[in-house]
């Protein structure tokens, strides 16, 4: 493990996480909650859920408090993007997809940063010279639910590095390392080379960590490409590709896999991996 590793710390992680959901959706949060009869809604239903969860479990006074203290840490450590990503947004992804005709999503994770750097249909992503990891050809076509091509479709592309970390959110790495916007071309195809990324472990320095620890759970989710693939008239997909046989596939702590989203790259070239996927965009509605 590098220093660098050592050096990203979850307090780091989850401040730049919360700062950039701040920059990046404060507006469709204040969007979301100009309802007040949905508001209602759903702020009943789950804070009635909890009551029942209360009642069900004789829940004591002690776990109460540790549960106060709990939440309290987890707004200190600036964690709220890291917990609600982890284990929530896999269900309310899964809502919000289940009438799409085309290819599967899954969750976007906290990493997300809008903005990075335009590359053309076959591009290699911005990483440094001595970028560690096995070499990756990502390949595919992006198409319409009849088949038609999707002409300039944008696939921006973010990833963890050979050690599990994302730019922007640990120390020592260029802004946008392995992070590209990826334009397709005419017949909507592209060919991006980047490297296979690695498992990495959700960090466990701060609240998120100690309640995987008093739960017994594990901390780690399997090596994975992030995307979010767009054409003019078609809905947004954003999805996670999994690597077939990585550890943690069948685990995964955020629930995110799904079997159409597993890769299974072959062997090619000196010691390089190589693997076609195709999108499929449903129209927007």
């Amino acid at each position: 493990m590098s220093d660098t590793t050592l050096k990203a710390t979850a307090a780091a992680s989850g401040a730049s996480a919360t700062d950039r959901f701040r920059t990046d959706k404060a507006t469709a949060t204040a969007q979301a909650v100009a309802d007040t009869e949905r508001v209602n809604t759903l702020a009943t239903e789950l804070i009635s859920a909890v009551h029942d969860v209360i009642r069900q479990n004789r829940v004591t006074y002690e776990e109460y408090n540790a549960l106060k203290a709990w939440l309290i840490s987890v707004g200190e450590d600036g964690e709220w993007p890291l917990f609600l990503d982890v284990w929530i947004e896999h269900v309310v992804e899964e809502v919000a997809g289940a009438d799409r005709k085309g290819s599967k999503g899954t969750i976007e994770g906290p990493y997300y940063v809008p903005g990075a750097p335009g590359l053309p249909s076959v591009s290699t992503l911005p990483m440094r010279e001595d970028e560690a990891g096995t070499p990756l050809l990502f390949q595919g076509q992006v198409t319409g639910v009849t088949g038609e091509p999707l002409s300039g479709a944008l696939l921006e592309m973010w990833q963890a590095d050979d050690d599990g970390l994302y730019a922007q959110f640990a120390p020592g790495i260029p802004e946008w390392n392995l992070r590209g916007a990826v334009t397709a071309d005419d017949e909507g195809r592209f060919a991006v080379l980047t490297i296979q990324p690695a498992p990495y472990q959700i960090p466990t320095d701060g609240s998120c960590g100690a309640l995987i620890a008093a739960a017994g759970w594990h901390p780690w989710r399997p090596a994975h490409l992030h995307l979010k693939v767009s054409a003019p008239g078609h809905e947004t997909l954003t999805a996670q590709l999994y690597f077939r046989g990585g550890e943690h596939v069948e685990d995964d702590v955020a629930s995110a896999v799904k079997p159409e989203l597993v890769i299974d790259p072959r062997p090619v070239g000196d010691g390089g991996r190589q693997v076609t996927y195709d999108f499929v965009l449903d129209p927007a509605s």
